[in-house]
């Protein structure tokens, strides 16, 4: 966490915002693709074979490919999807969402690579139609599990109708996930644990859960509520972020606050205020 700390405090200013709202777009590009020419959807495969043969876009492009068909489930399994990223971005702050999303990408495209390469190992020529292994599926899976463990006890409305706690659908992806990693084979295998790569760092290795526990969250949004600083005018600036660097001329809804248990004057926004790690004097 302290390497993640780190990291945002020199590269958090170049976080991409509002990261949920950008995926759903590029899915409504690729579905307007896949109405329009059904046909040239395939170009934005992972396909490491035309990568390899100077295709470079499809290492991006792939991203676009709707996860499945688009009917009123879809709509509402998107929708979904988006409510729990933007919580999540709201909740880790947009630097720490986007490395999570990102990340799952290029493990992603590692494991379409490595599968590749395997498989040209065992048959000495070259594979093509790896890119059907790979998807945004199981990154977007990825988001709901990390939302299922930030917030498991937090009860949501499934397809607007059937309450249930959200520790509970977690549950139930995770056995599912569990079944097709049985039930595949092991090419399918290396996409599912490449694409959810991201998941296991996050969580299993450097995770902390408890500070972005539910309490947490909700003494960030009473702080935003009851706080509202005034933004000076000039260029001199009056507060900075000790995390991320962030001043008060980077965003007119920036607020700072300086933390009771860190040992000096220390000063934070609100999108650290309650996630940093304390300073204490050795």
């Amino acid at each position: 966490m302290n390497f993640l700390n780190k990291l945002e405090r020199k590269y958090g200013r170049y976080a991409i915002q509002n990261l949920p709202m950008i995926m759903v777009v590029l899915y409504v590009v690729g579905y307007v693709i896949d109405l329009f020419f059904p046909s040239a959807l395939s170009l934005f495969q992972l396909e490491p074979y035309d990568i390899l043969h100077g295709q470079i876009w499809r290492l991006v492009t792939w991203v676009i490919i709707p996860p499945s068909s688009l009917d009123i489930f879809t709509i509402i399994m998107l929708y979904f999807y988006f409510s729990l990223g933007r919580t999540l971005e709201q909740t880790w702050g947009p630097f720490r969402f986007n490395l999570y999303i990102f990340s799952g990408m290029f493990f992603t495209a590692v494991g379409a690579f490595i599968l590749y390469g395997a498989l040209y190992a065992m048959t000495g020529s070259q594979v093509y139609g790896i890119g059907n292994f790979f998807s945004t599926y199981y990154i977007n899976m990825s988001i709901f599990l990390a939302f299922a463990l930030t917030y498991p006890d937090l009860q949501v409305m499934l397809y607007f109708l059937i309450p249930i706690r959200i520790k509970w659908m977690g549950l139930l992806y995770g056995i599912l996930i569990l079944a097709d990693l049985v039930r595949g084979n092991w090419a399918s295998r290396v996409a599912i644990i490449a694409s959810l790569f991201n998941f296991i760092i996050f969580y299993l290795i450097s995770g902390r859960l408890d500070r972005f526990s539910p309490h947490q969250a909700y003494r960030r949004k009473t702080y935003k509520k009851k706080v509202k600083q005034v933004q000076p005018r000039g260029g001199i600036t009056k507060h900075k972020c000790t995390v991320c660097g962030r001043t008060e001329q980077d965003g007119d809804d920036l607020e700072f606050r300086f933390c009771s248990k860190c040992d000096g004057n220390y000063e934070y926004c609100q999108d650290h205020l309650f996630t940093h790690q304390h300073i204490k004097k050795q």
